[in-house]
């Protein structure tokens, strides 16, 4: 296997909006395990808020919780010395502007041209930093997330982030052919797959991530591989044969990363942690399909689904443990410090537990 690049990759994430858009709760829930019902208790943020975050062995992510008050976007927006556009907008990776689809002003008409949104000061406030985005970081990614639309009525929220996701195009200027947008709430799995999409888009080494995913899917014959980031349960990417092509559930990736951290939270509580509380494996064996969920590196898990049976089941396990040595260097560890045993080289065994 190709050797990875040990350097740390650190990406700058800008997360910017208006005041009380639900900018830092959505990072309290994805970063720090805190459950939505405990945002209220949240205080505002004041001008950035900076928080690096390890991410998948050898990326770190450095976000930048920008606060939305007017006063703090003029200073984000002043070149020189009395200002911070150059600090705030330079090396930017990731943009991830956020909306609140409730607020007065970020109202959207709609004429025969389709959607209009001259007064929208809202838009307007989002133009003036996609300038600056523009200026200082031109090859950033962009995403927008229309948050909060588990206040809009269920009939309603098709045309509602339709017509919001039309206006946010046209203001977006050089971004229009690249940006992404999603309709977000801290209540559901849409924020999971939002901030899945663009942890994905910043993952290193990705190809070869999916290269040792998809030896471990042939050796297991496995229907699908989906690897989970172990601190936030996002979705770094997965694998799947024909049989698995098939599954007609295409929300299952945020449901399951919703699902697991709320169950590893649950140990938490009841192992009187006050942290969540990591599990090695847990695996589920039905007449159906068999499950597995385990640690492949200190920072991800893999979850494979593959054919029934007990002797199927004993064979992927083992698989899986060998498998662990072609993700040692996600971690930027050598094999020796990582366990006693493993192959120097990092690759996958060749030969590998058969069925008797």
């Amino acid at each position: 296997m190709d050797k990875l690049k040990r350097k740390a990759a650190k990406q700058k994430v800008l997360l910017m909006g208006r005041s009380g858009a639900g900018k830092s709760s959505m990072r309290s829930v994805i970063f720090h395990n805190v459950v939505a019902k405990d945002t209220r208790k949240l205080e505002t943020t004041i001008a950035v808020e900076k928080d690096d975050i390890k991410f998948l062995g050898n990326l770190m992510l450095s976000i930048w919780d920008c606060g939305g008050q007017d006063a703090f976007v003029e200073n984000y927006l002043t070149a020189g010395q009395l200002g911070e556009k150059q600090k705030v907008f330079s090396g930017v990776g990731v943009l991830l502007y956020v909306f609140d689809v409730e607020s007065r002003e970020f109202e959207t008409t709609t004429t025969n041209n389709g959607p209009s949104s001259s007064s929208s000061k809202d838009l307007d406030t989002y133009e003036t930093i996609i300038q600056a985005l523009s200026e200082c970081s031109p090859h950033a990614r962009v995403f927008a997330l229309v948050h909060k639309m588990d206040l809009v009525q269920s009939e309603y929220k098709e045309r509602v982030l339709h017509d919001k996701t039309a206006a946010i195009f046209a203001r977006s200027g050089r971004f229009q052919r690249t940006i992404r947008t999603y309709g977000t709430s801290i209540w559901d799995q849409t924020l999971y797959k939002a901030w899945g999409m663009i942890v994905h888009s910043l993952i290193p080494n990705l190809e070869v991530i999916e290269r040792v995913l998809e030896s471990l899917a042939k050796t297991t014959n496995a229907e699908e591989i989906i690897l989970f980031e172990e601190r936030t349960f996002l979705t770094v990417t997965s694998v799947k044969s024909k049989v698995g092509d098939r599954n007609p559930y295409d929300d299952r990736y945020e449901t399951l990363s919703n699902i697991l951290k709320t169950f590893r939270t649950s140990l938490g509580t009841y192992t009187n942690s006050k942290t969540s509380h990591p599990f090695a494996e847990f695996s589920i064996k039905t007449t159906r399909f068999n499950l597995v969920i385990a640690r492949l590196t200190t920072t991800t898990y893999a979850l494979v689904i593959f054919p029934p049976g007990e002797a199927e089941f004993q064979c992927a396990r083992l698989n899986i443990l060998n498998a662990r040595d072609g993700f040692t260097e996600l971690d930027g560890l050598t094999t020796d410090q990582q366990r006693p045993g493993k192959r120097a080289n990092g690759a996958i065994q060749e030969e590998r537990p058969h069925r008797s």
